[in-house]
């Protein structure tokens, strides 16, 4: 199913294209039909803000992609923020992918780290804790490409996200890691190009309860009673 509905353009592109489309616009009623190739740039514009609707998988336990992008790499590696062991996918997304962030999965927001940090290897400027209702924790690590724009985040600590949701953009892309659980299996691999909220990037695993044994009925027809 679609998470939600919103605009085929971006929020986040609306003044830049409204700039350059009064720009143009005022050059045309001064130069006429020379002008035309100044629309040029709104067309350019148009599509890399372009935010088309995406299809959420029914996977209540996969990780989807967070980003338009490449598997850059999969490695277990010591988690940077909640100190743990932890498999790392990292993303790299193109100029001209499609720059929304979407929440891997379903979960409540426990904690936000934005601004510049020593702890991440790719000089992240935000990074986002989820946890999900069964308790795994699935960690957001991005790193802009246009260092001097600060990632757009809507989701707050203590507010829960759905798997999927709009929650974020990124101007111009960027690399984006997500840290799952050890145990968890990896759906995607090195090379692979993936939508967001679309492609499933991991599947948390859990471990099935053992059920309780059940004692054996006694045919009655079996036992042997003694005289008293």
């Amino acid at each position: 199913m679609l998470a939600y509905r919103y605009p085929l353009i971006a929020r986040e592109g609306w003044h830049w294209i409204a700039l350059v489309a009064a720009i143009v616009l005022l050059l045309q009623w001064q130069l006429g039909w020379f002008a035309l190739p100044l629309w040029l740039p709104v067309g350019l514009l148009l599509f890399l803000f372009r935010d088309p609707p995406r299809k959420v998988p029914a996977s209540p336990l996969g990780v989807v992609s967070p980003v338009d992008g490449r598997v850059l790499s999969v490695d277990t590696a010591q988690d940077p923020y909640l100190d743990r062991q932890a498999i790392c996918i990292t993303l790299q997304m193109r100029k001209t992918d499609i720059f929304s962030v979407r929440s891997p999965m379903e979960g409540k927001v426990l904690q936000q780290w934005i601004g510049q940090h020593n702890k991440s290897a790719i000089g992240a400027r935000y990074a986002q804790w989820i946890q999900s209702d069964e308790e795994d924790d699935v960690l957001l690590v991005i790193a802009p490409t246009v260092r001097v724009v600060r990632p757009k985040c809507y989701v707050h600590s203590g507010e829960r996200v759905g798997q999927g949701q709009r929650c974020g953009f990124i101007y111009f892309g960027g690399r984006v890691e997500i840290w799952v659980p050890t145990g968890s299996r990896i759906d995607s691999n090195v090379g692979d190009m993936l939508q967001a909220g679309t492609d499933i990037i991991a599947t948390l695993v859990h471990e099935k309860a053992t059920p309780p044994r059940v004692p054996s009925k006694v045919d009655s027809s079996d036992t042997v009673s003694g005289d008293h």
